[in-house]
């Protein structure tokens, strides 16, 4: 049976949220992020509207590249509070269409309306219904990708934003995949496609071209995923749960540039505190700790230490960070960004370190 399968796709999130809630911001270009500080500002753009994009921003820019491009745009802190609520809204609605749900993040979701719809003109109806739903109720546009599988319903939920609706049946996907840029394709971006344009594959149908061997050989496990992607062969089921997080991370920019060794610990130790809340309240250990850092002029260096067992131990992560961090301690350059991620994660993780005290107290 030919699966049907939505990927849902809120536009401009954060932005949608604070112009539903300020007709005044309507057609003009709002950036929610860090406050630019007229181009001195630190951190980095969260999301932004279309009119925004029109400048060249973008999501993960840094706030003060984007002040210099846009800086007559109206700069809003977020507001995640308000934010989490419409999500909830969105996220009620599209669970009524289909008993197969699966949210990933605040803004996107996968349905599954194989045993609903009969046909995929049915499942155009009801992504029109599900448009208007949350158009009325809560004040926002969605855009819809309709497909086979699960890649192939987040790439077609991308062609025709905002507020669009995209179909890729399976009889012609591949049709209207062909002339599609590679970083369409989910797990190829701006950096990694430079790698596939050295070989020539430009194109999505540069893929639909080759063999899986080839693809194999030019670029391995990953060569091989990106093949079954475009051909339809991602068997990947929608779930009634989030997908299981590979790693947990976390990072901070400093408000100046500093060299300051105490200031860098500091904030190190901050990290390490925020993500031991969210490992321990959720009972999760890990086996690998990494370290990021970024220097002036945005040169960026990622080190990483794998343990034989898993652990939850704030304590030995720091150990482990001040360990990785002695390569860099004598860079002449200023830091500008540090963070902490720790993957290789078990769930439902329980302590099993003894200590020698309680050893010496068995009678």
């Amino acid at each position: 049976m030919t699966r049907i399968i939505l990927h849902c796709d809120l536009d401009c999130f954060f932005a949608a949220v604070e112009i539903r809630d300020n007709p005044q911001y309507k057609n003009k270009p709002v950036i929610i992020g860090a406050d630019p500080k007229e181009g001195k500002g630190r951190g980095v753009v969260s999301t932004c509207s279309y009119e925004a994009r029109k400048f060249g921003l973008h999501s993960g820019m840094p706030i003060s590249q984007a002040y210099l491009r846009c800086p007559h745009g109206i700069y809003l802190r977020p507001n995640f509070k308000k934010y989490t609520e419409a999500s909830q809204l969105v996220m009620q609605v599209l669970k009524k269409y289909a008993k197969e749900f699966q949210q990933m993040g605040n803004d996107e979701a996968y349905l599954d309306l194989t045993d609903s719809c009969l046909n995929y003109d049915e499942a155009k109806e009801n992504a029109l219904q599900i448009q208007r739903e949350i158009s009325e109720n809560i004040g926002i546009t969605i855009s819809i990708g309709i497909a086979p599988t699960k890649s192939l319903a987040k790439i077609a939920s991308d062609c025709n934003k905002p507020n669009g609706i995209t179909l890729f049946k399976p009889e012609e996907f591949k049709d209207l995949l062909k002339d599609m840029d590679i970083t369409r394709i989910p797990g190829i971006g701006k950096k990694s496609k430079g790698y596939f344009y050295k070989k020539g594959i430009k194109k999505i149908g540069d893929i639909l071209d080759i063999s899986i061997s080839k693809m194999i050989n030019l670029f391995g496990e990953h060569g091989k995923w990106i093949w079954k992607i475009v051909n339809g062969f991602d068997n990947r089921k929608v779930k009634e749960f989030q997908e299981e997080r590979k790693s947990i991370s976390k990072e901070r920019t400093f408000f100046e540039n500093t060299d300051d060794f105490h200031d860098i610990l500091s904030r190190l130790g901050e990290i390490n505190e925020k993500i031991h809340t969210t490992v321990i309240k959720h009972h999760i250990a890990y086996r690998t700790v990494s370290l990021k850092i970024r220097f002036e002029g945005y040169l960026t260096y990622t080190r990483a230490k794998t343990l034989p067992f898993h652990i939850q131990d704030k304590n030995r992560v720091m150990e482990i960070i001040l360990e990785l961090f002695r390569e860099f301690s004598r860079k002449l350059k200023k830091v500008r960004l540090v963070g902490i991620r720790l993957s290789n994660l078990e769930r439902n993780y329980k302590v099993r370190q003894t200590s020698l005290l309680s050893f010496a107290c068995i009678p």
